[in-house]
């Protein structure tokens, strides 16, 4: 069974990482994924979005595919369904990134033992920004 790391972990993940491919990322301002995109751009981190259907999303280039993103990313956040996470996990793993971030309400196991494997940080059920405010802006 999956556990999430600590306060701790989660802290040094958080003030490490500067690039965050968001996976799921709306360009409408009304979404969750919007919302806590612009937060970590606000609290300085440079997020990459990923939507097969927006050409830009908060004045960033939008990628069709976690492949296609060029560079270094730290963490991989993804805004999908629990059931439609593998095949975005397998493709995270292939960029090799620090960490993949599942939101709030996002859990697979599966996706976690893969994660494992290849020795790469998972959180699952948890929201970035949330997290960032508790653990990095109230110093908790």
């Amino acid at each position: 069974m999956f556990t999430n790391p600590g306060d701790d972990q989660i802290r040094q993940i958080l003030m490490q990482s500067k690039t965050i491919a968001i996976v799921g990322l709306s360009d409408k301002p009304h979404r969750d994924s919007y919302m806590v995109a612009q937060y970590m751009i606000d609290n300085g981190y440079k997020i990459i979005p990923v939507n097969p259907r927006a050409k830009e999303v908060l004045n960033q280039k939008a990628y069709t595919s976690l492949l296609e993103v060029p560079g270094k990313i730290d963490i991989v956040n993804v805004f999908r369904r629990s059931d439609l996470v593998l095949p975005v996990v397998e493709e995270a793993l292939t960029k090799k990134p620090g960490t993949i971030w599942l939101q709030l309400g996002i859990e697979n196991e599966e996706c976690a033992k893969l994660a494992a494997l290849q020795g790469i940080a998972m959180i699952m059920d948890k929201c970035i920004k949330v997290e960032h405010q508790r653990l990095i802006k109230n110093g908790q």
